[in-house]
């Protein structure tokens, strides 16, 4: 009789189960990492669901951020898809070199996310879309670390915390609305999906998890993200209780002449976009961040080239 192989073969793995996902972990001596943020996702219809969500077929060059163990991986190998996954956990990376690297389409970046997309996406044509069941831990800051750098997908499917989902479909007067709202606004239009329950996730966080749909916006020709846009925007929010007018005046303080009066700036910015001095940043919609952070940019470019005539 053949010796017993020392790791399950990958046609064995059932991505359904947690006692099957748990006996693979202890056999290879994976250890799961809090770090991490590792969440398995075991619920096959939602996995589903969520691959249909990208509305794309064969052919089509998908960035998968968390592949984990591999489950969404094989979904979209098994459509065609070509995939290029980042992992930065060691022992996943062995595993997914194992089941996949000999699979046409599939391309794996080690290492944290956050340092190797630049790179990978030097590495090839940009890629469209985006499949992330993302850790828990990275979730938001990498959504904005896309936006803020430039980086947009035609549509990105992502699992985060339901808080977070909460805060991304937000809209102005509500108490979830805030700076990463704005930002995630700015570039994409955002669909909820479905909630995703605790049971549905190995080993199960104390959470629940949503799937959110974001489509790129196509209806602002770029004016969400004129210059000084993300910078104000976390400024206006940073004291919630404090009016526009006096967190823009700590904004534009910082980027004018000393001795200059920012409320030259501040007063008829605020005029021209129509917004009342004594209003709050939670009341302001996308367009009116964006119309603000142009009129600031060209007020305060106009000082400076009145200071400098004046020398």
């Amino acid at each position: 009789m053949p010796p017993c192989p020392e790791s399950a073969p990958p046609e064995v793995i059932n991505y359904d189960s947690a006692a099957a996902l748990r006996a693979l972990l202890e056999e290879r001596g994976l250890g799961m990492r809090k770090k991490f943020g590792q969440n398995f996702l075991i619920n096959p219809g939602i996995r589903k669901r969520l691959v249909d969500a990208l509305e794309i077929g064969a052919g089509e060059r998908v960035w998968e951020v968390g592949p984990g163990l591999g489950a969404m991986t094989k979904e979209l190998l098994d459509r065609g898809m070509n995939v290029r996954a980042f992992e930065i956990d060691p022992g996943f990376i062995g595993l997914l070199k194992e089941l996949f690297i000999e699979k046409p389409g599939f391309t794996l970046v080690e290492g944290d996310v956050l340092k190797t997309w630049h790179q990978a996406d030097q590495a090839e044509a940009p890629a469209p879309y985006l499949l992330g069941n993302l850790p828990y831990n990275i979730g938001a800051v990498l959504l904005a670390n896309f936006i803020e750098e430039g980086r947009f997908f035609k549509r990105m499917i992502v699992t985060v915390q339901k808080e977070v989902a909460r805060r991304m479909a937000a809209k102005p007067g509500g108490s979830d609305y805030s700076s990463f709202s704005v930002l995630i606004g700015s570039a994409y239009k955002v669909s909820p999906l479905m909630v995703i329950g605790a049971s549905s996730f190995y080993p199960a966080p104390r959470v629940d998890s949503q799937g959110i749909r974001l489509d790129l916006r196509t209806d602002m020709d770029g004016r969400a993200r004129p210059p000084l846009f993300y910078p104000l925007v976390r400024q206006l929010f940073s004291s919630r209780r404090k009016t526009i007018k006096n967190n823009l005046q700590s904004f534009v303080s910082s980027r004018i002449m000393k001795g200059d009066d920012p409320l030259d700036i501040v007063l008829p910015a605020l005029e021209q976009c129509g917004i009342k001095p004594e209003e709050r940043a939670e009341n302001l919609t996308v367009e009116q961040f964006a119309e603000l952070a142009e009129k600031v940019f060209f007020l305060t470019g106009k000082r400076g080239e009145e200071c400098h005539d004046l020398r």
